[in-house]
């Protein structure tokens, strides 16, 4: 039985239900004119969301991909250094000296995934420093995205990859050079690194493109944009609002017409109790000029690392 099989068969009602008919709809309108164009927050990098993502880039489904940048970096440091990650799924257990242990091995906890400082992150930096620096020296400025595209079209890191390419949803995208929205990157590892180097005098910090200016490389992205896009939220935070927001800003501060976005679903495990964003439902972005009144909407309130994978693998009928 397949997955789409299995999900039309079984995921019938309640939270269930609305998995089933957002994976429904979704298909209906990729198999249409319409393209994805989906949000990534939280860790899904790490959860290793690519297994199934760069299946969907490779098939032409995505248009365009806004993600943290710690999503960014994440699927490249588990293309690396796949077999140096540990895994302590009894992280519920563990003690603050615990992880004080995994500090001191230089380890990085996300949940019950390890990330290796020196096999992933320090190895990575070698190869990112030395592309700041060249673009230092011919005044050049690119997107964070775009480094490490060059690198992985350069081949160059080839030679170091320990998990397997077919899993890595960026070298998928990297392939395809296909659009990419990093907001707020310096909050990740390697902008961290970046702001490190800047502050050294190693690396000019223009040489990365600036939070306006990924803005408007989304403007320019959406007016010349023809195919209708699903807006596919996963998680909330500024990977989803500053990309959502594109539409608004278009119609209201530069009072262009522009179509809205034709199609909407989030998942999150958060609620509209306390005000945040990824627990907005989808109602109120109508309110926001946004979302129109009959745009399809989709709540699916559980775990993205469960739900997501099965959407996919729902649309790709795997």
């Amino acid at each position: 039985m397949g997955m789409r099989t299995f999900i039309d068969e079984h995921y019938r009602h309640f939270n269930a239900g609305t998995v089933q008919r957002t994976a429904e709809s979704l298909t209906a309108f990729l198999e249409g004119e319409g393209k994805l164009f989906l949000t990534l927050a939280g860790a899904m990098s790490t959860a290793e969301i690519g297994r199934s993502l760069a299946e969907m880039i490779r098939q032409g489904h995505v248009a365009a991909i806004s993600c943290t940048g710690a999503n960014l970096e994440e699927d490249v440091f588990n293309l690396v250094a796949r077999s140096h990650y540990r895994s302590v799924p009894n992280h519920e257990d563990m003690t603050p000296q615990d992880d004080q242990d995994l500090y001191q091995a230089h380890f990085n906890r996300v949940t019950d995934t390890c990330i290796p400082e020196e096999e992933a992150i320090r190895r990575i930096e070698g190869f990112l420093l030395h592309a700041w620096q060249k673009a230092t020296k011919n005044n050049e400025v690119h997107a964070p995205h775009e480094y490490l595209y060059n690198l992985l079209n350069s081949g160059d890191l080839e030679v170091n990859y320990d998990g397997d390419p077919a899993h890595s949803w960026l070298l998928a995208a990297a392939e395809r050079n296909l659009p990419l929205f990093v907001p707020g990157w310096e909050d990740s590892t390697l902008g961290n690194i970046f702001a490190a180097r800047s502050i050294e005098s190693l690396v000019d910090a223009s040489v990365v493109e600036s939070g306006i200016a990924t803005m408007q490389r989304l403007v320019s992205f959406y007016r010349c944009n023809t195919a209708p896009l699903a807006f596919f939220q996963v998680g909330g935070g500024i990977a989803g609002d500053f990309p959502i927001c594109v539409v608004p800003l278009l119609h209201q501060d530069l009072k262009q017409s522009v179509p809205l976005w034709s199609w909407f679903a989030q998942i999150t495990d958060a609620t509209a109790s306390y005000g945040g964003y990824s627990g907005a439902p989808p109602n109120e972005k109508i309110s926001w000029g946004k979302l129109a009144t009959d745009t399809p909407r989709f709540n699916i309130q559980s775990d993205a690392t469960v739900i997501l994978p099965l959407i996919f693998a729902y649309i790709l009928d795997m």
